[in-house]
């Protein structure tokens, strides 16, 4: 049942945080908002580090103070690295009702969970319209959880197909048109190269698996939002055994680079940096590829390859949202400062400094994004094309228990789909343990 299913999972997440509070002062309620104006801001990790200086997150913390001229100040504490770890610190601290946590930089993927549970404060109504004006659909739609805004869109993400030119050539491939996962493979086989992919066992695994679905038509959740009992999987489909077919066969073919199964996107970005013919991979990989002493003049860039020749495809979609604390005591200031952050001229300075793309669509209209982007246009493309991952309370569980069961990928067949799915179905239902 729906509602035993969330209390256990909040109860687990209680009972990590008493368990550790020896270790972690902050989970009890480490309130660093002894002022009503003092904001916290717990951010992902991004290129600008903690250093103000420099054009991440917390320099838009400081811009932000500084144009706030007193209403509020903002500092920010970064959290781990891994997605899952800093899925786990913040709902330790949620779980604990920590007032020392205004603002957190959330996972898209996130947002139901933490909603659901009821950690997250709503978008204030006179809000949420200058929020979700001109951002990209899907992570407006990542920001709402049963008809409630509950974060505002700060960047997004996107995957792109990046390839050789030389290569794409020389295997006959007219990359002006769309091309498919089967012509990829069957070229890559020709060239005796590789297609750089995501398949260690990680949320980034989950982000391919449900990328080759969406592409190919199907969900790998039908009715979102459904509790345990009442959840029904998309997994047992045509669409899901044409995705497990692409895997495998990348895999079981070499193609996938050697260690394919504990491949992320450093990995498969340096399989490609070496050689390789093609790579999906987020935009960062035409800052990167310089880095690594690659010629960018013989690398272009396409749509996330199709599943389904004549389907378009839907791309992997990412980035991060913006919520605010349920406990928080500084709830206005903090959705005072969130417009702030999210600004149209601010998402710009984010996107510029880090690479990371903005939400909001009228940036990529802007010359300076222009001229250092060139893709910027195929990336807006890509956004508003893209295929969110399931939306659900039980997302983290779900996530684990997939990427496991297409675990390692040369042992995925047509059959693996419908295994997956039992095995969610089972770990949510409390019949097996991940």
């Amino acid at each position: 049942m729906p509602q035993r299913r969330t209390k256990r999972s909040i109860a687990g997440i209680a009972a990590i945080c008493i368990t550790a509070a020896g270790a972690l002062a902050a989970c009890g309620g480490d309130d660093t908002s002894g002022s009503a104006k003092a904001l916290t801001w717990y951010i992902n990790p991004d290129s600008g580090g903690n250093d103000p200086n420099k054009k991440g997150q917390t320099h838009l913390a400081k811009v932000c103070t500084d144009q706030a001229k007193g209403a509020y100040t903002i500092s920010t504490q970064v959290l781990p690295n891994s997605a899952s770890d800093q899925r786990q610190q913040l709902l330790r601290r949620l779980a604990a009702s920590d007032k020392g946590v205004d603002i957190m930089s959330i996972d898209p993927v996130n947002v139901a969970e933490y909603a659901e549970a009821g950690f997250l404060a709503e978008v204030p109504a006179d809000k949420q319209e200058a929020l979700k004006e001109d951002a990209v659909k899907p992570i407006v739609e990542s920001a709402m959880w049963k008809d409630k805004m509950f974060a505002a869109p700060m960047w997004a993400n996107t995957q792109l197909l990046w390839y050789r030119k030389s290569a794409a050539a020389e295997a006959g491939l007219d990359m002006s048109k769309p091309v498919t996962w089967d012509q990829l493979i069957e070229a890559a086989k020709k060239l005796d190269s590789s297609i750089g992919v995501q398949a260690k066992p990680y949320e980034g695994y989950t982000v391919w698996i449900n990328a080759l679905v969406e592409s190919a038509g199907g969900h790998i959740i039908a009715n979102e939002g459904a509790g345990a009992d009442e959840l029904q999987l998309g997994l047992d489909s045509a669409e899901s055994k044409k995705a497990a077919a692409i895997i495998g066969e990348i895999a079981r073919s070499g193609i996938g680079g050697p260690a394919m199964g504990s491949s992320d996107e450093t990995a498969s970005l340096d399989l490609f940096a070496g050689g390789g013919a093609f790579l999906v991979n987020w935009p960062y990989t035409w800052a990167a590829l310089p880095e690594k002493g690659v010629d960018v003049k013989d690398i272009g860039f396409a749509r996330y390859p199709q599943a389904v020749q004549g389907k378009e495809s839907a791309p992997p979609l990412g980035g991060i949202e913006l919520g605010v604390n349920a406990a928080s005591a500084n709830q206005a200031a903090a959705w005072d400062a969130i417009a702030c952050i999210t600004s149209q001229e601010n998402q710009k300075t984010y996107m510029l400094g880090t690479g990371n793309p903005a939400a909001r669509k009228a940036v990529y209209d802007d010359p300076e994004i222009k001229k250092e982007f060139p893709m910027a246009s195929l990336i807006r493309e890509s956004l508003d094309a893209g295929g969110p991952r399931p939306a659900t309370q039980y997302y983290g569980d779900l996530s684990t228990a997939l990427f496991k069961k297409f675990s390692p990928p040369d042992q995925v067949n047509e059959g693996t789909p419908a295994e997956a799915a039992n095995f969610i179905l089972e770990v949510l239902k409390g019949e097996a343990l991940l």
